[in-house]
């Protein structure tokens, strides 16, 4: 499986890429827009992102901006229910609103920091991604 990490955290974006890289190859960006990019190159390449982790603040384009327009990029490519890409988000930010926002523009599972292996593993659980 193909992973996008998209985190402007030097820490948290290490921390994540180990944690991925067990399930698949893993691509690091680091704002908002470069993942809007690397996920239309996926396309470009015909090897889309199964998996693509959205941290919500970022410089130049916010997690959820692009979230969004991942979203409307896969309906407006007709990509199929079961080959569209599992998104989750992770933020330092717990208030409804984001959550919700989230979950209507296509987020799987919502992931309050701090990150952790078990809150991870949780969400691979989730997705129906975990090996085990």
């Amino acid at each position: 499986m193909r992973i996008l990490i998209a985190e402007d955290d030097y820490v948290n974006r290490r921390f994540l890429f180990k944690f991925f890289s067990q399930y698949g190859d893993c691509d690091m960006v680091v704002n908002g827009e470069e993942a809007v990019q690397a996920f239309m190159f996926s396309l470009e390449e015909s090897d889309p992102y199964g998996l693509i982790c959205l941290d919500i603040m970022m410089p130049k384009l916010d997690g959820l901006k692009a979230l969004k327009v991942i979203t409307s990029i896969e309906k407006e490519k007709e990509i199929s229910d079961n080959e569209i890409s599992k998104k989750f988000v992770i933020t330092a930010l717990d208030n409804a609103k984001d959550v919700q926002n989230a979950f209507e523009m296509g987020c799987e599972v919502y992931v309050t920091k701090p990150i952790n292996t078990e809150k991870l593993i949780e969400v691979m659980k989730k997705l129906k991604l975990d090996t085990e």
